[in-house]
């Protein structure tokens, strides 16, 4: 048989490319008559073969037996390569590995060539059996005496104790001694493998932090330091101690370090150490973020990475430093490198404050600019700019054009602008108008977003709605959000925050009847029925509002113009009447009556040359007065409409509104079914047989008729010992007869049932004497205390702002809220004692804490709150002894 050696067989797949898998089955066939043989040579390189394909992707689990037997070659170089094919091929549930155990503990005594092999090959392959049983071996390898040994058995320890834990007990103090280890390679080794042990649990190793920072003022080895730094970033919260000890040698190696790695370790474990607070922290914080703005503007792409994540965790303590690096951060936003972008957003997000708002948010928005050039560039030009570029601008793709980059970008917009209820923006007309902006520019699905900010701010801000309905009239009359509107991404949502605007605050147009024909015409049978609801709203408004103005200065003049207007608003709203959405239609039809009775009114009213009467003459005559020279069915839409101001609603107010009296929340609106027929058919059982055994002692006594009845005053019924519900509905006789005649049916075939056992015995009737059972007091029981369901929302503070824009961030109450500054509740009261005198000078409302709970909550009155242990209770039980009844007195117990 002619052999193949592990180079034909790699010359032989390149030569056989397009028949490899012939070639495979062929050399398979001929590896599997090679490592049965005797020769160990010819075996070990069978082996060689089958872990080269088995990195191909072939199983070479079959011959697992083979490759124990290669491993135990006396052959240096040939158990290396058995001890290759192990790692490469062995798992967890490989069946030989438990034939491995006395074949590694002689190897591991063997000569040191041997021991590195072993060594190498245990750490891949050991199992929680083999940990369990080498552990004593490979700890007293630790104190061999070649270094090169001690470095392999500190790193196969590792292994070991990831799959033995309780091994560590012994394995700690040659640890400890191994840190003091004379050879820097091995010392090395022990602080990767401590360093690696403590991410699971630091605590257990604060007894070494004098060794390791000795290491760290005295070691030159870099990648030592970075270890020893890790370890200690882990170990300051748990010792606070260790930040003042720590900050004058990692200073040091900041400022004088020239490894980047070791200089951003030294960075971020200042962060994550809490080293940058206090006094004493403040100059190396400013000398952390000097050395990060230096990595962003390095063009190593993972040292910006890195450094923009760093300052992302330095800025909410020390944002002012960061601020000063603005620009710098802001070029990272349009960098090619989707991450980067990423990062550069989140930082520029937490670093906004009242002082930087603006000038961020408007150069985010110059992200969302379209890079189209207005003016048609001739050839020679073009040719021109293409040369003066560099290629890589030219190729390379600009951030703005990613629709989930623009999306993300405005939505970032939004959210720092909106955080806190805007307590950011001093100015909320530029405000306003970035929203519009947004609304042009970003081509991104966020129009839900934009109306509901829309909407909201203007409703909060009074100064702001004068402008605000100035531009909200601009977007109205757009057409290209109009023809655009079916698109996604462009922001006709915003249409219904201008149409709900110009509608609810009309009062501030200058011409409004010049806005209804646009919010009338045909094209907006385009929007969305929710927009186009909005429309028919916002144009009733306007036009009840417009009348109203018209009868205060009333004009005959001006009579056609309302006609016109009235009837082509009738027109179009019958039109929309037959809308196939339920809310345009509904919206439409009411619309259209108070339109025909509007136009009907003003064709039956006749001119007349009398002054107008004043506005107390108009409001006390009203509809009913023959003096009136105007229609009176101008004032007929405007107090429908604007009655009551709309006002932002707080956050607590549904929580707020009172309990109306004489309205019990726990009251059935539909009572339960009633029971099963099969239930009830026993309960009267029960009852009948009870009355029967009964009847004489109730004769005589009269007691259990009196408790019976009792018992039904309270809505239970008596059976045995058994308090059950009943129902008030009273069956009529017929049916309980029914009920009887099929109770004795089935009893009947059940005593004829050899496998159902029948219990005729009678039962003793039990009659509870209340009066009989002797009084518990509890004294030592403490009295209940309100829990955590009791707890109310506080309402939301409104801040104190001096500018000339006031926003409204409580909201409105309901008129008779139920929360109040003093709490019945105990809990609600101290924490508000808590509150008032924490000292909190804050600008910003604190937010309370959420209800645990979904169901709604309740005031308990003072009167109903219990100071103390009620009233006992007195329950009596009768018993019966010889078929006569005997009364036990009452007795009080610690009354």
């Amino acid at each position: 048989m002619w052999e193949r050696t592990l180079q034909d067989l790699i010359r032989g797949l390149r030569a056989n490319k397009k028949d490899e898998a012939k070639f495979i089955a062929k050399a398979v066939d001929e590896i599997r008559q090679e490592i049965k043989s005797e020769d160990m040579e010819l075996k070990a390189g069978a082996v060689m073969k089958l872990t080269y394909l088995d990195m191909l992707g072939y199983d070479m689990s079959w011959a697992s037996f083979h490759v124990v037997e290669v491993m135990s070659s006396a052959k240096a170089h040939l158990k290396s390569v058995g001890y290759l094919g192990a790692i490469q091929s062995f798992t967890e549930d490989t069946d030989v590995l438990m034939l491995t155990t006395n074949l590694l503990k002689k190897d591991l005594s063997s000569t040191p060539t041997d021991i590195a092999i072993t060594l190498n090959g245990l750490a891949h392959i050991v199992t929680a059996d083999l940990a369990r049983d080498l552990a004593p071996e490979l700890i007293a390898m630790l104190n061999h005496s070649r270094p090169h040994i001690r470095k392999r058995a500190i790193l196969a320890l590792y292994r070991l104790l990831s799959k033995y834990p309780e091994a560590i007990h012994q394995a700690r103090p040659r640890l400890e001694e191994k840190l003091e280890d004379s050879d820097p390679a091995v010392v090395a080794a022990t602080v990767n493998v401590v360093c690696e042990l403590a991410r699971r649990n630091p605590m257990d190793y604060l007894s070494l932090a004098p060794q390791l920072f000795h290491l760290l003022t005295t070691s030159s080895n870099n990648w030592m330091l970075i270890k020893i730094i890790k370890l200690f970033g882990s170990l300051c919260p748990h010792e606070p101690r260790l930040v003042k000890k720590l900050q004058p040698p990692i200073t040091e190696l900041i400022s004088t370090t020239p490894a980047i790695s070791l200089l951003y370790e030294c960075v971020h474990t200042c962060i994550i150490g809490g080293m940058l607070q206090g006094s004493t922290g403040t100059s190396l914080a400013k000398m952390c973020v000097s050395k990060l703005a230096a990595f962003i503007q390095d063009p190593d792409q993972n040292l910006k990475y890195i450094a923009l994540l760093a300052m992302t965790k330095i800025v909410p303590t020390h944002a002012y430093l960061i601020a000063e690096y603005q620009d710098t951060i802001l070029q990272s936003v349009s960098d090619q490198d989707v991450s980067i972008r990423m990062r550069a957003l989140d930082l520029v997000s937490a670093m906004v404050d009242q002082s930087n708002l603006q000038s961020i948010v408007q150069q985010l928005l110059s992200h969302l600019v379209p890079e189209s050039s207005s003016e048609t560039l001739s050839a020679a030009q073009s040719l021109e700019q293409a040369i003066a570029s560099p290629a890589s601008t030219r190729n390379a793709d600009s951030p703005s054009k990613s629709p989930a980059y623009r999306l993300i970008l405005t939505q970032r917009i939004l959210d720092i602008c909106s955080q806190g209820t805007y307590e950011n923006i001093t100015n909320f007309e530029w405000y306003i108008s970035v929203l519009v902006d947004l609304a042009h520019i970003c081509h991104a699905p966020v129009g839900p977003q934009l109306r509901e900010q829309l909407v909201d701010v203007t409703s909060r801000v009074r100064a702001a709605r004068p402008y605000a309905v100035k531009v909200m009239y601009t977007l109205l009359t757009d057409e290209s959000l109009l023809h655009n509107a079916r698109d996604p991404k462009s922001c006709s949502e915003v249409l219904f925050a201008a149409a709900w605007i110009c509608g609810e605050y009309c009062q501030q147009l200058l011409e409004p009847v010049k806005l209804v024909p646009y919010l009338v015409q045909p094209e907006i049978s385009n929007l969305h029925p929710d927009i186009l609801a909005a429309y028919i709203q916002a144009a009733t408004k306007i036009f009840g509002y417009w009348t109203s103005e018209l009868a205060q200065n009333w004009d005959n003049d001006a009579l056609p113009e309302i006609r016109q207007v009235v009837e082509s608003m009738s027109t179009r709203m019958k039109d929309l009447a037959s809308n196939v959405h339920v809310e345009v239609q509904e919206r439409a039809a009411n619309t259209s009556g108070l339109l025909a009775f509007v136009a009907a009114d003003l064709n039956s009213f006749k001119p007349s040359h009398t002054s107008p009467p004043s506005d107390a003459d108009a409001s006390s005559s009203g509809f009913e007065s023959t003096s009136l020279s105007f229609p009176k069915s101008l004032l007929l839409i405007q107090p429908l409409l604007s009655s009551y101001e709309l006002n932002p609603v707080a956050a607590s107010a549904q929580a707020s509104v009172p309990i109306p009296e004489g309205l019990d929340l726990d009251e059935w609106f539909v009572p339960p079914p009633p029971e099963p027929v099969s239930e009830r058919a026993e309960s009267s059982e029960k009852k009948s047989r009870k009355s029967k055994k009964g009847k004489e002692k109730q004769v005589n006594g009269g007691k259990k008729s009196e408790k019976k009845k009792k018992a039904k005053d309270v809505g239970l019924e008596v059976a045995g010992d058994v308090l059950m519900p009943v129902y008030d509905e009273a069956e009529p006789p017929e049916d309980l007869a029914e009920l009887e005649r099929r109770k004795a049916e089935r009893l009947s075939q059940l005593r004829d049932d050899p496998y159902y056992i029948m219990d005729d015995r009678p039962k003793i009737s039990q009659v509870v004497d209340v009066d009989s059972i002797p009084v518990v007091r509890l004294d030592d029981v403490p009295a209940p205390s309100p829990g955590i369901a009791e707890l109310r929302l506080s309402s939301l503070k409104a801040s104190g702002s001096q500018t000339r824009f006031v926003i409204e961030k409580e909201g409105e109450m309901p008129e008779g809220a139920t929360i109040s500054t003093t709490s019945s509740n105990p809990q609600t009261r101290l924490a508000s004692q808590s509150q008032s005198s924490s000292g909190n000078n804050s600008p910003y409302p604190q937010q309370p804490q959420p209800f645990l709970s979904t169901f709604p909550q309740y005031e308990v009155p003072e009167s109903e709150l219990r100071a103390s242990t009620p009233e006992p209770i007195k329950v009596v039980r009768s018993k019966k002894t010889g078929g006569k009844k005997k009364r036990t007195k009452p007795s009080a117990v610690d009354s």
